[in-house]
């Protein structure tokens, strides 16, 4: 009886052991394996590894898994039939008893520890998977070897970019990120989608100004402009030639309240990119040259509009950025409501006024 216990016990607690690693090794995620990484020393360093190759800690959990099921299940079952041979217990009531406490003791018990204490046990599963690895070192290198021949994809990423937004979603459901931050991480992640034409000011309604024109000129016609950066022309509104701040031109007014120096004498370059150029390049290239505006132009090489810094931050949160000066929140929607007047005027659409008095 005393055997029968022993093989009994030593089965399910190798399982119970076995189980409760393998929950804690695949709870464990990317960043906490990270952390311990950053904090240095060993367990950082072995669960670093076991990440890079799950298969090889894997392969130890499973065969040591294995070996405890079949020893304990044979000395078992040779024990149960030496102390009562061929009986209902030794045949029927052992096993179930056998199966049960498998499925419970060394199942489901443990997995559900393993699942729910991971943190807590992370340093007690890596040293012992680093016993065992070394231990069964002949049998998990022949199953990294198989699994290795089966494997479909050896690169394949295990997160995507869906996955990080879902998370960012279930993240705000728990309570774990505020709702504005949940659409800061998800704004983000489809940033790379985005391209200039998609937040673009259209041409229809940027304010230029002729680089002829002088300074005072400009700001008696636009003396309650917002806008801090004014692009500059040569002959024809579409060749932009470059941009002038509207504080340098203040500044230049305050010396020289009636100043007839044209407004090229402050003119500054001017960034052009294409219409599909993505605006995470595009933030990239403002903060390495310093700049705040960009010309847009079309697939003829002409202005399609004008994109600033303010236009890709506003899209990275997700919100109009409105100060108190501004009378317009959208300038695409200013253009398309100009455009659908200026059609109207020339007959192409029907006025919806006038529509609507004749249903009447």
């Amino acid at each position: 009886m005393l055997m029968l216990i022993l093989f009994f016990v030593l089965s399910i607690v190798f399982s119970f052991l076995c189980s409760i690693w393998e929950a804690v090794l695949l709870s464990i995620t990317p960043a906490h394996t990270q952390q311990l990484v950053q904090q240095g020393g060993e367990p950082g360093e072995s669960l670093q590894s076991f990440k890079e190759n799950i298969d090889r800690p894997l392969a130890a959990i499973l065969t040591l898994n294995t070996i405890a099921h079949t020893v304990g299940a044979i000395g078992v079952g040779a024990q149960a039939s030496r102390i009562w041979g061929v009986s209902l217990m030794a045949t029927v009531i052992v096993p179930v008893v056998m199966t049960l406490a498998i499925l419970l003791l060394s199942e489901i018990v443990p997995k559900t520890i393993g699942a729910n204490f991971w943190r807590e046990l992370t340093p007690f599963t890596v040293r012992c998977l680093n016993f065992i690895i070394k231990a069964l070192a002949p049998l998990v290198m022949l199953s990294q070897m198989i699994t290795k021949m089966l494997k479909k994809d050896k690169s394949a990423s295990i997160l995507s970019r869906a996955d990080f937004t879902a998370m960012a979603t279930l993240g705000s459901e728990q309570g774990v990120l505020e709702e504005s931050e949940s659409q800061y991480l998800q704004n983000l992640l489809k940033f790379n989608k985005v391209r200039a034409q998609d937040v673009m000011t259209p041409r229809t309604v940027v304010i230029s100004c002729d680089e002829t024109t002088s300074l005072a000129a400009f700001h008696a016609k636009h003396s309650d402009l917002r806008f801090s950066r004014i692009p500059v022309f040569s002959e024809a509104p579409d060749n932009v030639t470059g941009y002038f701040l509207k504080d340098e031109m203040l500044a230049s007014l305050l010396k020289a309240p009636d100043s007839q120096a044209p407004v090229s004498e402050l003119r500054r370059d001017i960034i052009a990119v294409s219409e599909d150029f993505p605006i995470l390049k595009l933030f990239t290239r403002f903060i390495e040259t310093r700049e705040h505006i960009a010309l847009v132009l079309d697939q003829f090489g002409g202005k399609a509009g004008i994109v600033t810094m303010e236009d890709v931050i506003e899209t990275l949160l997700g919100i109009e950025i409105v100060d108190e000066l501004d009378a317009t929140d959208d300038m695409q929607a200013l253009a398309r409501q100009r455009w659908k007047q200026r059609a109207t005027q020339l007959g192409l659409l029907e006025d919806d006024s006038a529509a609507g008095s004749t249903t009447e």
